[in-house]
């Protein structure tokens, strides 16, 4: 089939494949850092934000994109690139296979270095300390 796959852990590795190819679906979002592994072994991480919905919610998501990771990233991912997804709203109740399609759908995107363009200034995460 495909090579093993290794988890993201470094915080850094998640912002830098921000910095790579991103591709907008509705269950998700594919980041792709597609220079981060030179030996050709291919990462995964996964993330979901607090407003997806409490910890229940949020764990039921990461469940989710880490199955459908390891299901396809291994055959179909980039070699020797980084792949994050993060979880958007939508994908809680989406249909597995429709998310199934739609990743595969976003690897071949990505891969053909096709992705959306980069995110406007818009909304940064609360802010740190009290601001008086």
């Amino acid at each position: 089939m495909g090579c093993k796959l290794e988890t993201i852990a470094k915080r850094s590795d998640f912002l830098a494949a921000n910095n790579g190819i991103r591709v907008a679906r509705p269950g998700f979002v594919l980041l792709v850092n597609p220079l981060a592994r030179p030996d050709g072994s291919r990462r995964f991480g996964v993330t979901v934000t607090k407003r997806i919905g409490n910890a229940v919610a949020r764990n039921r998501m990461k469940r989710r994109l880490r199955a459908l990771a390891r299901e396809i990233l291994p055959a179909r991912g980039i070699p020797g690139a980084d792949h994050v997804l993060i979880g958007r709203e939508n994908g809680i109740e989406r249909d597995f296979g429709l998310l199934r399609q739609e990743l595969e759908a976003a690897l071949s995107r990505a891969a053909a270095g096709k992705g959306d363009p980069p995110r406007t200034s818009g909304f940064k995460g609360k802010p740190r300390g009290r601001g008086k």
